[in-house]
């Protein structure tokens, strides 16, 4: 017998139970998540563990723990969907129903997209946080840096999530490197899709700084194409090739779970994103299918900091749609936390247009600030625990 759902979400990751927790406390029906996972980490600690400031195992949590009650948890994986029927197969071959569909099942590592990637990783010379189960390798890779040795990092291609916050890690590690007195004879490279190192004027100035102070070497409009792990090379798009190379932080390209596309549920895009519109966050063609997060065309950058926002308009647009209501607009907003040093961060907040929407007024977050760096780090994972993922949103 077929189970059935008001509303099933597929992805138990920030979106996925930080909505499943705001629906349930606003009465929105029988509620399911569906997500196999049986770990529910904090991630914006993944780049703070890779640069030797976090163990990851204090910010993580079993699945079963963080569903909210009330709210059914389907141990599984969801591989097809099937829109007419309003069905979803798992994994184990179970089919749940649903009146509304929300997806939010994060994003994959493509590795072919960046040939010889895979076998670096491997072979230990390269990782990054970004592929969480590699964060230990990250953490050990850079740590492991010696003088005399040449480091590759790369700002990732969106749709890659918080794809900027891998400077957290590179910078860190690089004031772990100026500690130890070795950072002079450690020759850094950075590799980013944009002119400058975010293209984002609100702090591109205090990263270019911190870039300058530690000697870093920035190839912008540059994405890493290959890396032949033989020759200890990584390969440009512009065609420059970056030789012996001990440490590759370098960032897999990411797209959608494959079963969005085989269901027609994806926009068409190289990365097979759910086709939302952008604002109400509703499929263009299923109206009960929805969707959030990082898997979502939302035509903003992706960002765990981006779900609060999210999740309000989404539940309440849910709840728009059944009582035929008019449904609430997402604006974009997005964030992007960057430490600068060992405990300096910068903050830049923006919506869909690209304009400056600061949550903190008076504050200029902008700049290099302790207090920003005290918060992200102690302050934020608090708020994302006993509030977040409870749907005080």
């Amino acid at each position: 017998m077929t189970k059935q759902y008001d509303i099933l979400i597929v992805g138990g990751g920030n979106a996925g139970i930080s909505l499943a927790a705001k629906l349930q406390r606003d009465g929105a029906g029988r509620i399911a998540v569906a997500d196999g996972t049986p770990l529910h980490r904090y991630r914006p600690m993944l780049n703070y563990a890779a640069g030797g400031q976090a163990d990851m195992d204090r910010f993580e949590r079993p699945m079963r723990s963080v569903v909210p009650e009330g709210v059914e948890w389907i141990p599984d994986y969801v591989v097809g969907v099937d829109v007419e029927e309003r069905t979803v197969l798992t994994f184990t071959g179970l089919t749940v129903g649903f009146r509304h569909l929300v997806l939010c099942p994060g994003l994959t590592p493509w590795w072919g997209a960046i040939d010889g990637l895979r076998e670096a990783y491997g072979a230990g010379w390269a990782a990054s946080a970004h592929v969480p189960e590699y964060v230990d390798s990250a953490r050990r890779l850079l740590a492991g840096v010696a003088a005399g040795d040449r480091v590759v990092a790369n700002v990732p291609p969106e749709p890659s999530s918080c794809g900027g916050t891998v400077l957290k890690a590179l910078f860190l590690a690089c004031a772990a490197w100026e500690r130890a007195g070795i950072l002079e004879d450690v020759d850094v490279h950075l590799v980013t899709p944009y002119r400058r190192i975010l293209d984002r004027h609100t702090i591109d100035d205090a990263l270019a700084a911190a870039a300058a102070e530690y000697g870093i070497q920035v190839h912008t409009q540059a994405e890493v194409s290959a890396v032949d792990h033989e020759a200890r090379e990584v390969v440009l798009t512009t065609g420059e090739r970056i030789a012996d190379v001990a440490a590759a932080y370098v960032t897999p390209v990411v797209r959608g779970p494959g079963f969005l596309t085989e269901a027609g549920l994806a926009d068409g895009g190289g990365a097979g994103l759910v086709d939302v519109d952008p604002e109400t966050m509703r499929h263009r063609e299923h109206p009960s299918v929805w969707a959030l997060g990082d898997a979502a065309a939302l035509d903003t950058r992706p960002s765990g900091g981006a779900l609060r926002r999210q999740v309000k308009v989404l539940a309440e647009n849910i709840q728009a749609a059944d009582a035929g209501k008019p449904l609430q607009k997402y604006d974009g907003y997005t964030v992007i936390p960057v430490m600068v040093s060992r405990d300096e961060l910068v903050l830049d907040e923006h919506v869909r247009d690209g304009s400056e929407d600061r949550s903190i007024p008076g504050v200029d977050v902008t700049r290099p600030r302790r207090s920003t760096a005290a918060f992200d780090r102690f302050g934020q994972p608090r708020i994302y625990w006993q509030r977040l993922l409870k749907g005080k949103v």
